[in-house]
């Protein structure tokens, strides 16, 4: 089997691959993500996202199975993306703030002419914050390559009041939605589980 090409820079989807033992390359798409336009729908935005990014990746990668994904936070018909200024980002965590937000995860699955994908929402909830909590919060977890502006792994989940769905889906790569899509192309997570 050809290594499976990950198709994203995100050090996170890395590390939620790299529990499995399946052979992978990391390379970065050089899609636009601002070329998909927004009409109100996160699911279908996500999923052409992922969808691009796999077709950006096909030529280089004709022969290799190629696994993309999407994250975005959406909350009253709103993407919140990832934050491009300081203040953005601030803003972000101010509106979201004591809120409960959906995060929706597009995933595709390419092998040369063979496409498959799919979207999973989560749900999370945070605590309210205060100014100063959401600087510092900042501080230590540099926003701007984060949809919404905020980590759930590690301590990033200080603001998190609550979680509905998958944890991995928030991360930036849903297990069950990428071992099911996996599996449409033949390779089955089950056969690379790596031992605690």
């Amino acid at each position: 089997m050809k290594e499976l090409i990950l198709g994203s820079q995100s050090p996170r989807r890395r590390e939620i691959l790299n529990f499995f033992s399946v052979p992978f390359i990391q390379a970065a798409s050089d899609f636009d993500e601002t070329r998909v336009p927004f009409h109100g729908d996160p699911e279908a935005f996500v999923r052409e996202v992922a969808i691009q990014k796999a077709a950006s990746l096909l030529e280089s990668y004709p022969d290799h199975p190629i696994l993309t994904a999407d994250t975005v936070v959406a909350m009253d018909g709103r993407l919140f993306l990832k934050p491009e200024s300081p203040e953005e980002a601030f803003g972000m965590l101010k509106e979201l703030s004591g809120k409960k937000h959906s995060v929706f995860t597009g995933v595709c699955v390419t092998r040369g002419k063979e496409r498959f994908s799919g979207v999973e929402e989560a749900f999370v909830e945070f605590h309210s914050l205060s100014d100063s909590e959401i600087h510092a919060y900042h501080e230590s977890f540099h926003p701007f390559d984060k949809a919404g502006a905020y980590a759930i792994q590690r301590g990033g989940s200080v603001i998190v009041k609550r979680i509905e769905g998958c944890y991995y889906n928030v991360m930036g790569l849903p297990l069950n939605t990428t071992r099911s899509l996996l599996a449409k192309i033949g390779i089955n997570l089950w056969d690379f589980l790596k031992p605690l």
